[in-house]
């Protein structure tokens, strides 16, 4: 029957979900917990596992060379990036064996659910294992892949079991436009905000009990040890990159808002020391630092910068442009950044301009799938100012908020 496995099941306000995190107490994952329990979730099943380099243990040991000598595993999926993470961004690796553990591994990336199902049977696996470290953000391909993994499972008579992770980001706050339809992509297939305040445990039975059109048996393995309000670094849990743009959580808090400059001809510190942390043109200058300061935006700071990206956007160029400096996690809104950010470079620079990805004449802007919506780029267009934009979306977030909370286990 599709739903949480009633035996791994939190409940907000549970004992285990309101364990406390201290000195020698930490956040315990799914994978941990399954370990734990000599992978009974697992007994007697042909399984492959959706992970990437993110799938470890607080030794660093990834799962999938534990599991290769001790279970039944028979294949690896490999998400965006790659299952061992040598892809950059938009790419992924194409099949191959293995070398550390001999183990068959698939793309999953952009594959639709049919795909999948084949892909799946392909493998002659009876359970689909998901565990990847999410960062909070709709427009973070991964939760995508879940859902289209859990589909074709579905299609193809085959279980899923999810392993939780913390959400790197804290699970309070829900933030942003949500999406509509009509602006479906890969980094969004379901009306969900844009900071969602989710786990991917929590996510999965959200997508299976209102999003995929057939249910499948699912499974989530939840965590102990995590609260809601738990940065990163209070998990006790080590950090290891998503993705190669995501290289420490403080890059995961702003990226809600400064991703949105992936819809535009700037920058977005791909190719530096600090990916979303540093945005730039070759064409701006000092004053668009001194019009954010201006602003007063809470737990945020602001300095002049350059950088030379050593690839994507603006290669070899120099860039000028701002650094983003979080003071204060808890006080910061990173949606509401990022429209701060798109708004002043709109004001201030002419040559920014919204990425067109549209054929034969006819206009799809980029910053629509990521948002959701027009109405933020629109708006910005308009002149509107940050405060009347994020009232724009206010009455879709609380319609959010309301589906989101029937779906929170910690």
């Amino acid at each position: 029957m599709a739903g949480v496995a009633a035996a791994g099941a939190l409940r907000p306000g549970s004992a285990q979900a309101a364990e406390p995190t201290g000195p020698g107490r930490r956040t315990r994952t799914g994978v941990e917990r399954l370990i734990a329990t000599d992978y009974q979730a697992l007994r007697g099943q042909r399984f492959g596992v959706i992970t990437n380099p993110t799938g470890v243990l607080p030794d660093l040991r990834h799962e999938v060379d534990i599991m290769a000598g001790a279970t039944e595993i028979r294949a690896v999926f490999g998400p965006e990036h790659g299952f061992r993470g040598t892809a950059q961004a938009g790419s992924s690796e194409a099949f191959f064996t293995d070398e550390q553990t001999g183990l068959p591994v698939y793309d999953t990336f952009e594959k639709t659910p049919d795909e999948l199902a084949e892909i799946f049977a392909e493998a002659d696996v009876d359970t689909i294992v998901f565990d990847i470290q999410d960062v909070g953000s709709r427009f973070y391909t991964y939760i995508w892949t879940l859902t289209d993994s859990m589909q074709g499972a579905a299609k193809a008579g085959k279980r899923v079991v999810v392993l939780d992770r913390p959400n790197p980001i804290t699970g309070v706050r829900a933030s942003g436009p949500v999406l509509h339809p009509g602006y479906e992509s890969t980094i969004g297939r379901a009306p969900i905000a844009q900071q969602h305040g989710m786990t991917v445990g929590e996510l999965a039975v959200l997508f299976n009990q209102t999003f995929v059109p057939e249910p499948v048996e699912l499974t989530v393995i939840p965590m102990t040890g995590w609260r809601r309000d738990l940065e990163w670094e209070q998990t006790g849990l080590p950090w290891v990159p998503p993705s190669p743009n995501m290289p420490s959580t403080d890059t995961a808090f702003i990226y809600p808002g400064a991703c949105l400059f992936s819809g535009t001809n700037l920058s977005q510190g791909r190719g530096t020391t600090r990916p979303f942390e540093f945005l730039g043109a070759p064409f701006m200058d000092h004053r668009w630092a001194e019009a954010l300061t201006a602003l007063h935006l809470p737990g945020l700071l602001f300095r002049e910068a350059y950088f030379v990206p050593t690839f994507s956007t603006y290669v070899n160029e120099q860039c000028c442009g701002v650094q983003i400096v979080v003071t204060d996690r808890r006080r910061l809104d990173a949606v509401g950044l990022g429209v701060a950010l798109l708004s002043t470079a709109r004001r201030l620079y002419p040559g920014t301009q919204w990425l067109d990805v549209g054929e034969d004449g006819k206009h799809d802007f980029w910053l629509d799938h990521l948002t959701g919506t027009d109405w933020v780029r629109t708006a910005i267009d308009a002149g509107r100012d940050v405060t009347e934009i994020e009232r724009g979306w206010s009455e879709d977030l609380r319609k959010w908020e309301r589906v989101r909370r029937r779906f929170l286990r910690y």
